[in-house]
C-alpha cells in the first residue's frame, strides 16, 4: 500500500512537472532549435549550420501574444544583426577591434531599421552569428539559416500551444495576501500588547517593503495576461484578466491603506511613551479586528484567483461572512476608541485615524464595491475593443459572446448588482 502512495505521488509530481509553465517554454525552445538544426542540415551547404537554431531560440517568445505582436520585429532585428555579422566576417573576421565596431554599426543600424525595442538584439545576434560565422563564399548561407530558424521559431509558437501563466500569478497574488495577513496579525498583538517605539517602526518599515512584492506581482500578471491573450486554449481570457488585475490593485490599496495603519501606531507610541497604545479591551478590539480583516484578504485573494463559477461564488459567501463579522467588531471597536477619546481628548486624532484607516481596508475588501469595480472595468474594455476591433467585435456578438455572457461567466457579483 506504501508503495502504490508512493508511485502515486512520483506520477502526480511528473504530471505537474509537465504541465509547468517554464518546463513547457523550454521544452518548446529546445524543439524548435532543434528543428531549425535538421532543415537547415538539408537547405544550407555549411557542414554544422547553427544560426538556424540560434535564431529559433531568438524568435520564440514566452507567450502567443508577444510573439505576434513582436515576433516580426524580433526577426527583423535578428536578420539585419546576422547581415552584419556576414559583412564584418567577410571583410575582417573576430578581432577585438572588429568586435567594437560590429557593436557600433549593428545598434546604428537597428535604428534605421526600426525594430524598436530590440536594438540591442541586433548587436546581439550580430556578435553571437560573427563567432560561428567563417570568411569565405559559403558565409552567406547563414542568411538561409537565419530565415529557417526564424520561420521555425514563428510556426512553433502558432502551432506548439504557448504556456499559460495564469496559475503562477494566482500563487503571486495569494503569497501578497498572505503577508499582508502575517503583517495585519503582528500589528494587532503588538497593539494588544502594548507596542514600544521600535518595535512599531519596525512594523513600519515592513509595510513599506510590501512595495517590492507588488511590483513582483504586477510582472507575474503582466506575463500571465500575456499569456491568456490569443490563446486558443483559453476561454473568456478578457475576463480572467480583468479579475486579476482589478484584485490586484485592490490589494494594492490596501497594502497603502496598511501602511498608513502603521504610521498612525507608531505616531501612537511615540505620543504615549511608556504607557500602552490602548487600554486592555480596546487593544484586545483592535486586535480581534485585525485577525478578522486579514483573513478576509486571504479570501478576497482566493476570491479573484478563482475560475470555476461554483468556486467563485462559494469564495464569494466566505469573504461576505468575514467582512460581516468584521463590521461587527468594527462598531465595537469604534465605541471603545470614542470612549478613550473622552477621556483624553488631547489625543484623539490618532485613534481616529486607525479607525478611518481599518474602515478603508473593509470598504476596499466589500464585495459590492468589487462587482462595481468590475463590471465598470469590464465595460471599459468592450469600449476599447470594438473601438480597436469594430470587425472582430460583431462577429463575436454574432457568435454569441458578450459583455452579458461574460458577466453571467463570472459567477459573482450578479446578486448584488
Amino acid at each position: 500500500m506504501r508503495e502504490v502512495r508512493e508511485w502515486t505521488a512520483h506520477a502526480e509530481r511528473i504530471v505537474r512537472k509537465r504541465r509547468d509553465p517554464v518546463v513547457v517554454q523550454t521544452l518548446r525552445s529546445a524543439t524548435a532549435a532543434t528543428i531549425a538544426y535538421v532543415i537547415a542540415l538539408r537547405l544550407s551547404p555549411e557542414p554544422a549550420p547553427l544560426t538556424a537554431p540560434l535564431t529559433a531560440l531568438l524568435v520564440v517568445q514566452v507567450t502567443l501574444y508577444a510573439t505576434i505582436t513582436n515576433g516580426f520585429r524580433r526577426v527583423n532585428a535578428v536578420v539585419t544583426g546576422v547581415l552584419v555579422a556576414i559583412a564584418f566576417s567577410l571583410l575582417v573576421g573576430l578581432t577585438w577591434w572588429s568586435l567594437a565596431l560590429l557593436l557600433v554599426a549593428s545598434l546604428a543600424v537597428g535604428r534605421l531599421v526600426r525594430v524598436e525595442e530590440y536594438v540591442p538584439e541586433v548587436a546581439i545576434s550580430a556578435m553571437l552569428v560573427l563567432g560561428v560565422t567563417t570568411v569565405g563564399d559559403t558565409a552567406w548561407a547563414r542568411v538561409v539559416e537565419t530565415l529557417i530558424g526564424a520561420s521555425v521559431g514563428l510556426a512553433c509558437n502558432l502551432l506548439l500551444s504557448p504556456p499559460v501563466w495564469v496559475e503562477e500569478a494566482g500563487e503571486s497574488i495569494d503569497g501578497l495576501a498572505r503577508r499582508l495577513r502575517q503583517l495585519m496579525l503582528r500589528m494587532g498583538e503588538e497593539a494588544a500588547g502594548g507596542t514600544p517605539v521600535d518595535r512599531a517602526e519596525k512594523q513600519l518599515h515592513e509595510a513599506r517593503r510590501l512595495d517590492h512584492d507588488i511590483v513582483e506581482v504586477d510582472a507575474a500578471l503582466r506575463q500571465a495576461e500575456d499569456s491568456l491573450r490569443l490563446n486558443p486554449r483559453v476561454q473568456d481570457s478578457v475576463l480572467h484578466r480583468v479579475v486579476m488585475r482589478t484584485g490586484l490593485d485592490t490589494l494594492e490599496i490596501c497594502t497603502v491603506v496598511l501602511r498608513v495603519l502603521a504610521r498612525s501606531l507608531t505616531d501612537l507610541a511615540k505620543e504615549r511613551e511608556p504607557e500602552p497604545l490602548f487600554e486592555a479591551e480596546t487593544g484586545a478590539a483592535l486586535e480581534q479586528l485585525l485577525s478578522e480583516i486579514a483573513d478576509a484578504v486571504v479570501s478576497f485573494a482566493v476570491l479573484v484567483t478563482t475560475h470555476l463559477s461554483a468556486s467563485a461564488e462559494s469564495a464569494e459567501e466566505r469573504l461576505a461572512a468575514e467582512l460581516h463579522t468584521a463590521a461587527g467588531t468594527r462598531d465595537k471597536l469604534a465605541l471603545l476608541l470614542r470612549e478613550e477619546a473622552d477621556r483624553d481628548p488631547a489625543h484623539w486624532q490618532l485613534p481616529g485615524a486607525v479607525l478611518t484607516e481599518v474602515n478603508r481596508i473593509l470598504d476596499e475588501l466589500d464585495t459590492e464595491h468589487r462587482t462595481r469595480r468590475l463590471f465598470e472595468e469590464l465595460d471599459r474594455v468592450s469600449r476599447e475593443q470594438r473601438a480597436r476591433m469594430p470587425r472582430l467585435t460583431r462577429l463575436r456578438e454574432r457568435l454569441g459572446v458578450t459583455e452579458q455572457l461574460w458577466r453571467n461567466r463570472a459567477g459573482f457579483g450578479g446578486r448584488s448588482r
